[in-house]
């Protein structure tokens, strides 16, 4: 039965070493790449290697414009082939630098191979810079298609917060608060050392990680801003986490107004929010290099009629009943800010006095569905 490994990462050289780590510690192992560079002069490279080189290479198409849509197309039939050829135990999938590994896994799970892993490969030096680059990919070289309006920061975001396993080069340049700042961004995720470029570390660490199995329902719903497993309160080698939960709505207009400072007051910031004016609306805050994303992720539960909660997944019924408050259900501000030099007290100020006031508040859900919709734009309504 084929296993196979899914990793990725703007952080090449590390994604490099990962990729020959597992080449050099698991018999039988070829890595499967799609090099999306090529993808302006109308196709995308594909090439499968192992230990010794080279194994084919061959060109697929763009699909409706699109190199990531050339690799779905492509990345299933080519695991098959492996897979129908009995002599490959393991298929790394190393992606181009931009791809995001959780469609990609998704891709895999329903052509009907096994995911055994999912890697994001990090050098904890570029940590920092890396969240701060609000650079459209465009701008650098790294879209994935013509209309790819993702940022370096907001992709470099996904990639780590999704992958359970970290494959972290041994970086001379980190210290001790880049560290800090990977484990406090990711604090669920397996860490496992890494050599930049001479397979140094622990032998088979990474293959034995990768080899565990990988859930991709699971995967899916510890990002879903419903139920994300969200960092936790942390305070260490100068980088800080902060933890805001509030069972008040916010005041649209005063939250717009405030959106700049908040956004830019921590390195990265997610979490579900309540707005008054749309008190049934489940609102996800998504922000990385200095830019947020603003988006309705549907309904609260306490806003839906009894008999829609059996169509809802139980780990969001999990997640709802543990914010549950005895008048607005699951409605709630559950923002998490992770950063150095993190100013907590004037960050909770600030969102304290984006809140609507005693007198807001009692005017009741009539009141505050009739204040200026502020969000408009940001929700393109």
């Amino acid at each position: 039965m084929l296993s196979v490994v899914i990793v990725g990462g703007l952080h090449a050289d590390a994604r490099k070493a990962a990729v020959e780590r597992l080449l050099a510690d698991v018999p039988g192992s070829v890595v499967l790449h799609h090099d999306l560079a090529t993808a302006a002069a109308g196709t995308v490279v594909r090439t499968v290697r192992d230990a010794s080189g080279i194994l084919s290479a061959g060109e697929a198409p763009l699909v409706n414009d699109c190199a990531c849509c050339a690799l779905r197309e492509d990345l299933v039939p080519e695991l098959r082939r492996l897979a129908d050829d009995g002599l490959t135990r393991l298929a790394v999938v190393e992606l181009w630098d931009s791809v995001e590994p959780k469609a990609m896994a998704e891709v895999v799970t329903a052509g009907g191979l096994i995911v055994t892993g999912v890697v994001t490969a990090v050098d904890p030096a570029l940590i920092l810079p890396y969240l701060g680059n609000g650079d459209d990919l465009a701008e650098r070289g790294l879209a994935a298609a013509a209309t790819d309006q993702r940022t370096v920061a907001d992709t470099f975001a996904r990639q780590l917060e999704y992958a359970p396993i970290l494959a972290v080069a041994d970086s001379e340049e980190a210290d001790d608060e880049d560290r800090e700042l990977l484990a406090q961004l990711h604090p669920t995720a397996r860490q496992v050392p890494i050599g930049h470029g001479d397979l140094a570390g622990a032998p088979s660490a990474l293959a034995d990680a990768v080899l565990a199995g990988f859930d991709v329902e699971a995967a899916a719903a510890a990002q879903h801003p419903a139920c994300a497993l969200l960092p936790t309160e942390a305070d260490a080698h100068g980088v800080s986490t902060l933890v805001w939960h509030r069972c008040r709505p916010f005041h649209p207009e005063r939250l717009y107004e405030a959106l700049e400072d908040i956004t830019c007051a921590a390195a990265r910031s997610r979490g579900r929010f309540w707005l008054a004016d749309r008190p049934d609306v489940l609102l996800h805050w998504d922000a990385a290099g200095g830019a947020l994303c603003v988006e309705s992720a549907g309904p609260w539960l306490a806003s839906l009629p009894d008999a829609a909660w059996e169509m809802v997944p139980p780990v969001r019924r999990a997640a709802a009943a543990m914010d549950w408050h005895p008048e607005h259900g699951d409605c709630c501000q559950h923002l998490v800010f992770t950063s150095p030099a993190l100013d907590r007290d004037g960050l909770e100020r600030l969102l304290e006095s984006c809140l609507l006031t005693d007198t807001e508040y009692a005017a009741g859900r009539d009141a505050w569905k009739q204040l200026p919709p502020a969000f408009d734009t940001l929700l393109e309504v």
